[in-house]
């Protein structure tokens, strides 16, 4: 049997534990944390079974009432997950389109370029979404093109891309979709009933609130049976994990028993805080508290407020010549808060993250933990180099 819980209970990490303010790794339940006690065979009936609701129940997250879709877990991080994807659903004479803004849509061109799949891209820095019309445009300069892909929510920035207005334009044009929704999906809406994609990724360690372990792939059933011979990689092939699985209910390879375990207790907790909606609104009530707060001594987002992300949000440094990003990490790690450095190469950045195992409450804390770190290090503003504004306001002209 797995541990049970007690519905809406945010109280502090076991043992001690800071809480991450990550975009994943993140904080969990101490009943995602208990589920992994027991130990698991990877060939045994319970662990088929516990696979099988696991795959159940994220086609229902995903809105698949007309179980057109099928959801293939994959062993790795995220980035094998999307590596899977790519090589398992673009045949070898495909083109992609790639959308850009940050460093994990340059890692899908880097994937790529390891795959030999040619792609072209589109590439709007760190400030900005793509729009639509600029899709269109490089999908009718280009009719080599057969597919699109974009990151749902950028993370080194904290951008959340306009999935459903990228998404009505590639269909427009006769191309196809694939979506890398990491750190969205459980929490941003992507049902396939409302937006149209032939394959999204995500992982166990994100808005669902489990560990790291894994990721997933849900996909057209009619996408997953024309790639069969498509990709690259025997362990990273999406058609002959799913082909086994259906056949056999076992993964391929040693699958994360106590991964999968863990993952299931959280798929439970998530629906019982209502899924997808219930989880938005809370990460959404997360970023405002933290963000209004973070405000108040000074500091300044990356983003204007229209495209931040309830999943993690992006600070300039602070211009005081006390402040030292690594010394500010050290004491917020002291009062029991681990944050992320930043990822942008323009400017100097740190990243809160608004998901995992958090209420409003904890976010105030994390802001007041903020408050005392700038006070020890003799910081009495927070405000940002006047240069790093400028950009932001060149930039996202």
């Amino acid at each position: 049997m797995l541990p049970h819980w007690k519905a809406n209970q945010f109280l502090a990490p076991a043992l001690g534990e800071p809480y991450l303010l990550t975009p994943g790794p993140l904080t969990t339940d101490y009943a995602v944390k208990q589920a992994m006690l027991r130990d698991w065979g990877s060939w045994d009936g319970d662990f088929r079974a516990m696979t099988a609701e696991m795959r159940e129940r994220l086609l229902r997250v995903a809105g698949d009432d007309k179980h057109e879709f099928d959801c293939v877990p994959i062993q790795g991080s995220g980035s094998f997950a999307v590596e899977a994807m790519l090589g398992t659903f673009l045949p070898k004479d495909s083109k992609i389109l790639v959308l850009m803004n940050g460093a994990y849509g340059q890692r899908i061109v880097q994937t790529l370029n390891y795959l030999g799949r040619a792609h072209s891209k589109i590439d709007k820095g760190d400030y900005l979404p793509p729009r639509a019309d600029e899709v269109a445009q490089a999908l009718d300069a280009d009719p080599a093109i057969t597919h699109v892909i974009v990151v749902h929510c950028e993370t080194s920035s904290g951008i959340l891309n306009p999935v459903a207005e990228i998404s009505e334009i590639v269909y427009a044009k006769g191309r196809k979709l694939l979506v890398d929704s990491m750190s969205a999906f459980g929490a941003v809406d992507l049902s396939v009933n409302k937006i149209r994609y032939e394959a999204m990724v995500s992982s166990a360690n994100k808005c669902i609130e489990g560990v790291p372990g894994f990721g997933f792939v849900i996909a057209r059933k009619s996408v997953l049976e024309a790639a069969k011979g498509n990709c690259h990689s025997l362990s990273l092939d999406i058609y002959e994990q799913w082909a086994t699985m259906n056949k056999t209910g076992q993964w391929r390879y040693t699958p994360p028993t106590h991964v999968v375990a863990a993952f299931l207790v959280a798929l439970r907790m998530h629906e019982a805080e209502g899924g997808a909606e219930g989880r938005l609104a809370r990460y959404t009530n997360n970023r405002d508290v933290m963000v209004e707060g973070m405000r108040q001594l000074g500091f300044e987002t990356l983003l204007r407020d229209r495209w931040l992300s309830p999943i993690i949000v992006t600070f300039f440094n602070p211009a005081h010549p006390k402040f030292e990003f690594s010394r500010f990490y050290d004491l917020m790690k002291a009062k029991g808060f681990i944050i992320y450095p930043g990822k942008l190469t323009v400017v100097d950045s740190f990243r809160v993250g608004c998901i995992g195992r958090m209420d409003a409450n904890i976010m105030r804390q994390v802001v007041a933990a903020a408050a005392d770190s700038l006070t020890e290090m003799g910081v009495d503003t927070a405000a940002p180099p006047a240069a790093a504004l400028d950009e932001r306001a060149k930039l996202a002209a």
